[in-house]
């Protein structure tokens, strides 16, 4: 594993020099990483689950959109220069989202950066469809990655907006298969997972 700081700009060329040196060239880029920071516009302390809730700030603002949108765009960007300069003729993006029609109440700014990184997922489904690169944006349920509480899976139970609360390997596994050859007529979907 390579650790890197995303809301660096300049860490992005060096990520695919490290994993070109080990693996050979990038074919697959998979727009997972979050500079995530709870941030709201209503004056409260606390989230319905009791969680901190701060005030939307620039610094909250810039380190929700500086990885989940800007890195992002970046990492495509840097996908599509090599590919393209190499003659490549197949690739995968898959980005992950979440949020819906309202917004992302209580996550404000982490919601427009994931509706940012959709954006230029979308957008790059179009342009990069010439030279065989596939993209397509993930919008998984609830997921268990450490954070879930007996409140959280309890709102879950509760809204019919979702189902139940997915494991990590459940969302992987879309994931895995938009990247396979199978999946090589799928492109620009967002796709919902319940």
């Amino acid at each position: 594993a390579v650790e890197a700081d995303l809301s660096e700009a300049n860490n992005v060329p060096p990520l695919f020099d490290t994993a070109e040196a080990a693996f050979g060239p990038v074919d697959i880029v998979v727009n997972n990483a979050s500079g995530w920071r709870q941030d709201t516009f209503a004056p409260r302390d606390a989230d319905r689950f009791g969680r901190a809730l701060a005030p939307v700030t620039p610094k909250s603002i810039d380190a929700n959109l500086g990885v989940d949108a800007r890195a992002a765009a970046l990492l495509i960007a840097e996908l599509a220069r090599r590919h393209i300069a190499r003659g490549a003729s197949w690739g995968r993006i898959v980005g992950m989202t979440s949020s819906g029609p309202q917004g992302f109440p209580e996550e404000a700014s982490y919601g427009a950066a994931k509706a940012a990184q959709a954006h230029y997922t979308m957008t790059a489904s179009v342009e990069l469809a010439p030279y065989g690169i596939t993209a397509n944006i993930v919008h998984p349920p609830v997921t268990d990655t450490g954070w879930i509480t007996d409140e959280v899976r309890e709102f879950v139970a509760h809204d019919p907006d979702h189902t139940h609360v997915a494991s990590p390997d459940e969302v992987a596994d879309v994931v895995v298969w938009l990247c396979s050859d199978a999946a090589q007529l799928v492109s620009g979907n967002l796709i919902r997972l319940r």
